[in-house]
């Protein structure tokens, strides 16, 4: 009675080996996955060697290479951004000149009228004189008028120089100041054109020797008719004393 537990566990060992073996022979070695296993769990060495893969059954690890030649023609993508770039550059250059050009004549407009009125204004005279443009104007408009009236039955060249030459007289007596600006004006005009210049110094110079014996005729003949009124008197008073 005594050994009956010990042939038990000399019964249970034996069976609890025949399950261990059993469950390690039936239970899977390979997991299962929800996916297809990778290539290289699949490609297993075989026991003989006859029965090897070939090289050319063998799965290729290397993803193909890309193609060495590169397309080097310009896709219609890069074609119209290209005219696109020459519109816009031909555009900003043309509205670039336009601009310009504008400033150029505003630049010019601006440099002229800023002339004008330079010159008008150095026409004026100076504020401390005594002369006045608005009256002396008038009185050499009339002296101008008057000349024309009085040459109105002469010939053509009486008609266009004696109210010119009149309103000219006029203006140095009336305008003085006003009248030797314009002359100078007008003679930074004339030296541009050195051939009108020359034949407005000889005018000039004609008309100043014309007044110059003008100015000793009527000094010879105020000499000559005080000399003849002087000698009338003297006439006068001798006829008197022998009278009386």
């Amino acid at each position: 009675m005594a050994f009956r537990p010990l042939l038990r566990q000399r019964a249970i060992a034996p069976t609890a080996i025949t399950a261990f073996a059993a469950t390690t022979l039936l239970w899977p070695t390979t997991v299962v996955h929800a996916e297809s296993p990778p290539e290289h769990a699949l490609a297993r060495k075989p026991i003989y060697d006859d029965l090897s893969p070939s090289p050319s059954k063998a799965p290729s690890s290397k993803s193909p290479e890309p193609s060495a030649s590169t397309s080097t023609s310009p896709t219609p993508t890069d074609r119209l951004a290209s005219q696109i770039r020459r519109v816009r550059l031909g555009i900003h250059d043309y509205s670039a000149s336009v601009e310009s050009s504008f400033n150029n004549f505003m630049s010019a407009v601006l440099t002229q009228e800023r002339s004008f009125t330079s010159t008008i204004a150095s026409l004026a005279p100076p504020q401390e004189s005594n002369e006045r443009i608005m009256p002396g104007a008038l009185y050499v408009l009339v002296a101008a008028m008057s000349g024309s009236i009085i040459s109105r039955n002469r010939n053509v060249l009486l008609r266009a120089t004696v109210p010119f030459a009149v309103g000219l007289g006029a203006a140095w007596v009336v305008l003085p100041l006003t009248t030797r600006n314009v002359a100078d004006l007008v003679w930074t005009y004339e030296e541009k054109a050195p051939l009108v210049a020359e034949n407005h110094m000889r005018v000039r110079g004609a008309a100043i020797e014309g007044w110059k014996q003008i100015k000793l005729r009527g000094e010879k003949v105020g000499e000559w008719s005080e000399e003849t009124v002087r000698e009338g008197r003297k006439a006068v008073e001798g006829w008197v004393s022998k009278g009386t």
